[in-house]
């Protein structure tokens, strides 16, 4: 894992300025955050609790990994499931094309920044084991974040059924420290009704 070099310091508080403009405001951890500032913060922090070993690009495509985020809401695109899953695939694109300029102004040569974009871009998930870890970081970050917001506009079929899909993308790794996300006990039974733990 990488110690908290210039470079590295100098990435993260430009990620984080950025993520800062993020007009959507959550409570997250006792404190009020602008959300793709929390999400960036909060994947490092499952990178770090499932891959103490984390190597710094991981720690950066984690922080970056929803990087200006609201610029293209998901009611950009039409409604449905195919449309939603074109919005994720081009968000990725383009967060990973937007972190190049943050990490080149740090200092990082290009074969850095380029493991930095495969990450983000989740190339190679069923291979890279550094790509999982930050699946299960959004995941662990999706549900910590959105599920208790999620949980009165949807029919709990429905809820359940998001659950399920968003499980199926993690690691048993993953799976496990759902079990150490600070939720509600209304998130725990859906989680238990899903999961079937």
């Amino acid at each position: 894992m990488c110690g908290l070099n210039g470079r590295y310091s100098a990435a993260v508080a430009a990620i984080d300025a950025a993520n800062a403009a993020d007009p959507t405001v959550i409570g997250v951890r006792g404190e009020q955050l602008a959300l793709a500032l929390a999400h960036g913060r909060l994947a490092v922090g499952w990178v770090r609790f499932l891959r103490p070993d984390a190597s710094e690009e991981l720690l950066l495509a984690a922080r970056a990994h929803h990087l200006r985020r609201w610029q293209v809401p998901r009611s950009s695109y039409p409604e449905g499931r195919a449309a939603y899953l074109r919005w994720r695939r081009d968000q990725k694109l383009r967060h990973a094309q937007e972190i190049e300029v943050i990490l080149a102004e740090a200092g990082y040569p290009p074969v850095q920044i380029e493991r930095v974009q495969a990450l983000i871009r989740r190339d190679d998930l069923g291979s890279d084991p550094e790509t999982a870890a930050l699946e299960d970081a959004a995941c662990l970050v999706f549900i910590e974040t959105q599920l208790a917001e999620m949980a009165p506009r949807l029919p709990r079929e429905r809820l359940v059924d998001v659950i399920r899909k968003t499980a199926s993308k993690m690691t048993p790794a993953g799976l496990a420290a759902i079990a150490a996300l600070p939720i509600g006990d209304a998130e725990r039974e859906l989680l238990a009704a899903a999961l079937g733990t």
